[in-house]
């Protein structure tokens, strides 16, 4: 089960996406219409808001490899990493996430915590953690409401063709708990060292 939170106002657009407004309220709300895809339920609700750096990252509570429950909140302070990948044990999400465990020395002493978030279930991510050696937290949003929130789950192309589902994305999230850094639609491969290169660690 998630929960996510998140501030009202302005959702800025970013690499050429249109600008949205949040509903009032402050609940994370999605546009466009209900459809689904080969990673997404039929009928999962998708949307084309994306976040910009200055942003409020939306606050969130997920359930890790383990089932316990884990809050961006309660990282509040410190400098996180939140990279989202399609699916555990596919070519290329481990390919990205065995860069992250490499990297996870380097990025730890330079102060940032790295959380990987995927729509599969705990038990799949535990056996992902245990055959990659994967040592950062591997949350479960299979409702994809945190996608949703981030604007990681939306219409992307593959092999020529029009889909909808997760959007390889990363952002990087400040002590203050603002966006510093977004990266919609990266190539898993060169990912990690590109960010460490913007990070300069």
């Amino acid at each position: 089960m998630s929960k996510v939170r998140s501030c009202p106002g302005r959702l800025a657009g970013s690499r050429g996406s249109s600008q949205a407004t949040r509903p009032a309220t402050g609940s994370v709300g999605a546009t466009g219409a209900a459809r689904g895809g080969p990673d997404g339920p039929k009928g999962a609700r998708v949307t084309d808001d994306r976040l910009a750096p200055g942003d409020p990252a939306p606050d969130f509570t997920l359930s890790d490899a383990d089932g316990n429950q884990v809050s961006l909140s309660a990282l509040r302070g410190k400098k996180v990493i939140i990279y989202f990948y399609p699916a555990a044990m596919t070519p290329g999400c481990t390919k990205e996430a065995c860069d992250f465990r490499d990297s996870r020395s380097d990025l730890s002493d330079a102060g940032f915590t790295v959380l990987g978030i995927s729509p599969d279930s705990p038990a799949r991510l535990a056996k992902f953690r245990e055959k990659e050696g994967l040592t950062f937290p591997l949350l479960s949003d299979p409702g994809r409401e945190v996608l949703r929130a981030y604007g990681a789950y939306g219409e992307k192309t593959m092999y020529g063709k029009t889909t909808v589902g997760v959007i390889r994305s990363t952002f990087v999230v400040g002590e203050d708990g603002k966006i510093e850094k977004t990266y919609y639609g990266v190539k898993a491969t060169g990912h990690v060292a590109r960010l460490r290169q913007d990070l300069a660690v």
